[in-house]
């Protein structure tokens, strides 16, 4: 289960805020690992509620395309992308990271 290491960091991290009752994430389309292998997980191990939205890939080519690119294949930490008006690999610029956006504690009568 290669989406352990993230998990495990999300919840090092969001603990660090209290006694956990709900966290909110925003994980990249293109993240080393899919979204929802990543709550399918986190869920099955803490008792919090998790919400999350998937950030949209984001690239630029050489040739000047900016936007999102074509995705060809995508996996446990790998995938193949091309710039949709060249066919050329352009650089992604956003839609890789994993980040906590939110995390709602409980209160002292929870």
């Amino acid at each position: 289960m290669h989406e352990m290491a993230f998990v495990n960091k999300i919840i090092s991290e969001a603990s660090h805020h209290g006694a956990i009752k709900e966290v909110h994430l925003e994980i990249g389309e293109l993240a080393h690992v899919p979204g929802q292998d990543i709550v399918d997980t986190l869920t099955r191990i803490v008792d919090w509620k998790v919400s999350w939205t998937e950030k949209p890939a984001q690239c630029k080519c050489r040739c000047g395309y900016r936007g999102p690119p074509r995705i060809l294949d995508r996996g446990h930490d790998h995938f193949l992308i091309e710039c949709p008006p060249c066919g050329a690999v352009p650089e992604l610029t956003d839609g890789t990271d994993i980040v906590i956006k939110s995390v709602d504690v409980k209160d002292g009568d929870e």
